[in-house]
């Protein structure tokens, strides 16, 4: 990758395996499987298989949310899935997701298994499957999608565009990291003006939109992400610093955001999550103290 102002872009673009930075050893212009390896398979209904990234916690946090409210068949096993290591290459999970992209859902409840992809997909078949977190009125429902799909259009700006250029790429490049810091504070902005209206994103309930959302935005403005909150200057969103802190105040979120976690304190992962007591006992402090 060149940063030079003079860089020409040949005829015909190919594969230099050098190129990538941090996550060359896993980018490739192909899809499908690099390897064989089954997935494992738990004693509960949902089987996720996934990393405890934003996208990732989507998913972990609506669990725990659905089991708050007392949906037994929320049950679930999450299965650590490392993508650095290339596991998301293995042609188990391929067949649960053909992007090889994490997070990927089975719904091993009925007669017939069901898979599951892409976090918004999720998101939106375990709330159907359970009647929470997505309204049923058609304007509030309309409302809730809308945030919902913001959130999948928006993110890759933060994550691919800001969070690359300014933390990951192997040359820091002005006008890159220019353009998508003006692009996440125009999305955070557009968040700000929203939150000043309402308690939460959709309206007064607290919906998929917010689950959705806040593992990128209230991550980045919590100063999780990137190290970036400095540099965004993310205290002039007051109004998405209050919804951030209200939603992390959730217990079933600060759940959620430990599972398949592979990052932070000790006492903040759980690799693997199979029981709802593996929270007490399965943390990396609990198994380091252990050995």
């Amino acid at each position: 990758m060149s940063g030079s102002p003079d860089y020409t872009p040949p005829k015909v673009w190919t594969w230099n395996k050098a190129n990538g930075g941090q996550f060359a050893s896993i980018n490739r212009p192909i899809a499908g499987p690099t390897h064989d390896k089954e997935l494992p398979v738990g004693r509960h209904p949902l089987q996720l298989y996934s990393l405890g990234t934003p996208n990732g916690q989507k998913v972990t946090i609506m669990l725990e949310e659905l089991l708050a409210l007392g949906h037994e068949g929320a049950e679930y096993d999450a299965w650590l899935i490392k993508i650095g290591d290339g596991d998301q290459f293995g042609s188990g999970f391929v067949a649960v997701n053909p992007n090889s992209k994490i997070p990927a859902l089975m719904d091993r409840s009925g007669p017939k298994p069901i898979r599951v992809f892409e976090s918004g997909a999720i998101l939106t078949y375990l709330a159907e499957k359970f009647g929470a977190f997505l309204p049923t009125e058609p304007a509030a429902r309309a409302e809730c999608l809308s945030w919902l799909f913001w959130q999948m259009g928006s993110a890759p700006y933060l994550g691919g565009g800001f969070g690359h250029f300014y933390a990951y790429a192997p040359t820091k490049i002005e006008y890159a990291i220019d353009r998508f810091a003006m692009e996440v504070k125009r999305q955070l902005d557009v968040l700000d003006r929203r939150l000043a209206e309402i308690e939460y994103l959709a309206g007064s309930d607290y919906t998929i939109a917010d689950i959705a959302v806040w593992p990128w935005y209230g991550g980045l403005v919590k100063g999780w992400t990137y190290g970036a909150a400095e540099f965004l200057q993310v205290e002039e969103y007051k109004n998405v610093l209050r919804w951030a802190d209200s939603i992390y105040s959730r217990p079933a979120v600060q759940r959620g955001r430990m599972v398949n976690r592979l990052s932070g304190e000790p006492s903040s992962q759980l690799h693997e999550r199979h029981d709802a007591s593996d929270f007490d006992t399965r943390t990396q402090d609990k198994l380091a103290a252990a050995e």
